[in-house]
């Protein structure tokens, strides 16, 4: 009757999960059909837009870095140095190797003079004052320059900066190797069409194209169409192509980098994606049929599995239930047991007054019943502690706040499983420090807590062995650590040994609950409770009471 049950149930989920998958499926293939062409449109844009913008970034990151690296000669270094030529190689030198690209070096003073010069070209002496460049660099400290043919009749550009030196003012002067930034910015072209270049504000070619036009000529391209930091627009050349361009401005807006592609070339893989898109349609629809038909079942097989865990759950809370029955049994047990005992007390009691009349103090085994007395008084009182204790643990009703020696609540619980230890040979030793203070708690639940540790441990030997219980303050805790000598628990076992119902213990010897209970009532009390073990190491349970001082009555 189950398995139709489950069978049934199969089926109804199978057919909602395919009816409410394909539907959006089918819609959604529909309406990709009509958009893809808009989205794949967009797509290109901010490809081609993240590229510009990237690779203009690298630009400046390479004008800058040469910048800052002139900069810092310059800072490092006196005029006086600077015009030493054999210092201005070896400074030279280092900016290469530090960075590259510098084709050479000079130093120019506040007139216009070439005073010192590192390089290939004979530029020492030459003049530069009334130079466009030179105005500049007085004036504003720091110069680039586009690119231009100057005195040696080869495209290239500059860097300057003015330093001032007392009263004396200097320029250090680098070209830049155009070849070099050409590269960094080839580097951003792709496929059959692709390009890349730098134009200046007049539109004139700093970096050679790829196809058309030289360096310095002036290029077909309107900069006012790329009036934002990253602009993309699509433009139609003369022979009626359309292309795709990209424009980033440099951070100073005196150089703009192009991307330029075709069209046709960038949407020719639209078609193939459309009948890609028709594949992958099917075979999702194939794959949810097949994924459904497996899920579904792993989910009923999984049911299954909860249904029988449920039911061994159900088993072990009858068996909890059982066993709380059983400590109010041990209660009224204990209450019972009281009865006798104070009838032995009171009887030992008349018979040590009998042993002071004359005629049993004259009896040559006077001695003998004096001292059967007092075992029977030692045993009597041991029996007492232990109901005592018995009847503190088994009276835990509602949590109620009262003063707490934590030292003696655990005393109490070594009482009551001693002789349950002493029977499988295991020794309980304690070492508990003598500066714990009186904390406010519920002392029933700590004890329940101490128990349900002790009598794991115990459990966990089995027998011959040792447990070991400490105890110790810090400035806001106290810290009850229970360590047994036991087989101890690997990783995954630690890992899920406060959880509910998880036990270690063969089936029916444990609940699975005292570490889980535990556990809660520590946390209630604004504590922790925590494990270190490891395979055939044993196994140590250590509780961090917080120190709450009981309110003054």
């Amino acid at each position: 009757m189950k398995e139709l049950l489950y069978r049934n149930l199969q089926r109804k989920i199978i057919s909602l999960i395919l009816v409410v998958s394909f539907a959006p499926l089918i819609t959604l293939g529909a309406t990709l059909y009509y958009q893809f062409n808009n989205t794949y449109r967009q797509n290109i844009d901010e490809q081609i837009r993240y590229r510009a913008q990237a690779q203009s970034e690298a630009v400046d990151l390479f004008l800058k870095e040469r910048t800052a690296i002139l900069n810092a000669m310059a800072d490092t270094h006196t005029f006086q140095d600077m015009i030493d030529e054999g210092s201005l190689s070896r400074i030279f030198e280092v900016m290469n190797y530090r960075a590259g690209a510098f084709v050479d070096l000079g130093v120019i003073d506040s007139e216009g003079r070439h005073l010192a010069y590192i390089g290939p070209y004979d530029l020492k002496g030459r003049n530069y004052q009334g130079q466009p460049w030179f105005d500049e660099v007085m004036s504003k400290g720091v110069y680039k320059s586009d690119v231009y043919m100057g005195y040696r009749n080869l495209p290239h550009f500059i860097i300057a900066i003015r330093r001032d030196e007392d009263r004396n003012q200097w320029i250090l002067r680098a070209t830049i190797d155009p070849d070099i930034l050409e590269k960094i910015v080839r580097s951003a072209q792709i496929g059959r069409t692709g390009d890349a270049f730098l134009i200046n504000r007049d539109g004139v070619y700093q970096t050679l194209p790829r196809f058309h036009g030289i360096v310095l000529s002036q290029s077909n391209l309107d900069t006012s169409l790329f009036g934002g930091r990253v602009t993309v627009t699509e433009i139609t050349d003369g022979k009626n192509r359309n292309s795709l361009y990209a424009g980033s401005w440099l951070k100073d807006r005196k150089w703009l980098l192009v991307i330029k592609q075709e069209s046709d070339e960038l949407m020719s893989r639209l078609f193939e994606i459309r009948y890609t898109e028709i594949i992958i349609i099917s075979m999702g629809i194939l794959a949810i049929v097949l994924t459904t038909f497996f899920a579904v079942r792993l989910a009923i097989r999984q049911l299954k599995s909860s249904d029988e865990k449920m039911i061994g759950l159900n088993a072990q809370l009858v068996q909890s239930d059982k066993l709380a029955a059983l400590g109010k049994m041990a209660a009224g047990v204990a209450h019972e047991i009281n009865n006798p005992l104070a009838t032995i007390i009171q009887k030992t009691g008349w018979m040590e007054d009998l042993l002071e009349e004359e005629e049993f103090q004259n009896s040559e085994n006077f001695e003998e019943f004096r001292t059967s007395i007092k075992k029977i008084e030692e045993h009597v009182e041991r029996a007492r502690k232990v109901v005592h204790n018995m009847l503190g643990y088994a009276r835990k009703m509602e949590p109620r706040l009262e003063d707490v020696d934590v030292n003696d609540t655990l005393n109490q619980t070594i009482n009551i499983l001693e002789n349950y230890a002493r029977n499988n040979n295991i020794d309980i030793q304690t070492d508990l420090a003598n500066d714990l203070p009186i904390i406010a708690g519920d002392q029933a639940q700590l004890q329940q807590v101490f128990l349900n540790l002790i009598t794991n441990a115990i459990d966990a030997i089995g027998k011959n062995g040792l447990i070991e219980a400490k105890s110790r303050r810090t400035d806001s805790q106290i810290h009850v650590s229970i360590k047994d000598d036991g087989p101890g628990l690997s990783e995954d076992e630690m890992k899920k040994i406060f959880d509910p119902f998880y036990t270690t213990k063969e089936s029916g010897k444990g609940t699975g609950l005292g570490l889980w209970v535990s556990h809660s009532i520590i946390e209630k009390m604004g504590g922790t409770i925590n494990v270190r073990s490891g395979a055939g190491l044993g196994a140590t349970f250590t509780v961090e009471i917080p120190i709450v001082i009981p309110e003054k009555k």
